[in-house]
């Protein structure tokens, strides 16, 4: 019989483990196995070891929606972890860029987290990322549904190949005007609505060697699947463009969830069971989680990803689905 707790999050981590919008990397699993197998656990436990100051990335912008504006699924997930962090003695800010702080901020507020540690990037000065680091002593920096740049040749060449799937499929599928630029899940490049927040993590060990990092994602496009080979994410991703859309940008651990909020709440609640702090979590039930989405959408215009519409659904997924992992965390926890 293993560690109560360590089932326990894995429990956690088969509850989000579900994909009813077939965004392709979970509902893959059955076919092509587990991606990531125990990265919520070892990323929790990390945490718990080592947590002192965390800094979370979140934050993507929708153009091509009505209103442009950031969507519902990320900011949420972000400031509970933040949230709960906090309530378990460990300090956070938040991440994120000029076009998606509207949002941002305003999900902040819904949870009541200081807006004062909100950090909101430009990106357009070089030396940005050496001031970032020069004010705040990071122990880990998560990434929660922030898009980051494709492969290029390099990249893909530096990863392990996997047994059995075509490696010279890289050079057909990704043409060089598509290498190292930020893709969203239709294949279109975005790169001139997202500030290079990646580049946090990619020199992170320059600041803080001992540093430790964390990615959650959905689709294959986010900060940490550079973790997963590129074949890998190509051959699962559902997309006709699925070859463009993979993130280069490995992180320590890489949650992979049916939606990214579902990640980063299991990374809490993991966090939350580790340190004993496992009532904090109940403060959020069904009507609170509602509540935090329309007030994204009525006071920044937070709009549902998939269907780019401004209204309060995460990733097309009828609330009462999208509520479902949660609930079950939940559910555990109360036993």
């Amino acid at each position: 019989m293993g560690n109560p707790q360590t089932e326990l999050i894995r429990e956690f981590d088969r509850l989000i483990r579900r994909d009813p919008g077939k965004r392709g990397l979970i509902d893959s699993e059955a076919r092509f196995g587990p991606l990531c197998t125990d990265h919520l656990l070892h990323a929790a436990e990390d945490l718990v070891q080592a947590g002192t100051h965390v800094a979370i990335t979140t934050g993507f912008y929708i153009p091509a929606a009505e209103i442009p504006s950031a969507e519902t699924d990320g900011p949420p997930g972000s400031i509970l972890l933040a949230m709960v962090l906090q309530e378990c003695g460990i300090h956070t800010s938040i991440v994120t860029d000029a076009l998606c702080a509207p949002v941002v901020a305003a999900t902040a507020r819904a949870f009541a987290y200081p807006e004062s540690q909100i950090d909101v990037i430009e990106g357009d000065d070089p030396g940005w990322v050496t001031r970032f680091y020069a004010t705040r002593k990071v122990s880990h920096l998560v990434a929660v549904e922030r898009v980051g740049p494709s492969h290029t040749p390099d990249s893909w060449g530096r990863q392990e190949r996997v047994a059995g799937l075509e490696p010279t499929a890289f050079h057909e599928k990704v043409p060089c005007d598509h290498h190292d630029r930020c893709h969203n899940m239709r294949g279109e490049i975005i790169d001139s609505h997202t500030a290079p927040l990646h580049q946090l993590f990619e020199r992170l060990p320059d600041f803080f060697p001992e540093a430790k990092s964390i990615g959650v994602g959905d689709g294959g496009n986010e900060i940490g699947m550079g973790a997963i080979a590129w074949e890998e994410l190509a051959r699962r991703i559902a997309s006709a463009h699925a070859g463009l859309i993979p993130c280069r940008v490995a992180t320590d651990w890489n949650i992979v969830a049916g939606t990214s909020n579902w990640g980063a709440l299991a990374l809490a609640a993991s966090v939350a069971l580790l340190k004993d702090q496992s009532a904090t979590l109940f403060r959020w039930q069904r009507e609170e989680q509602l509540r935090i989405l329309e007030v994204m959408v009525r006071e920044a215009n937070a709009v549902d990803g998939v269907t780019r519409q401004r209204e309060a659904t995460v990733d097309g997924l009828p609330f009462l689905t999208y509520m479902q992992p949660w609930e079950g965390i939940l559910s555990f926890l109360a036993r």
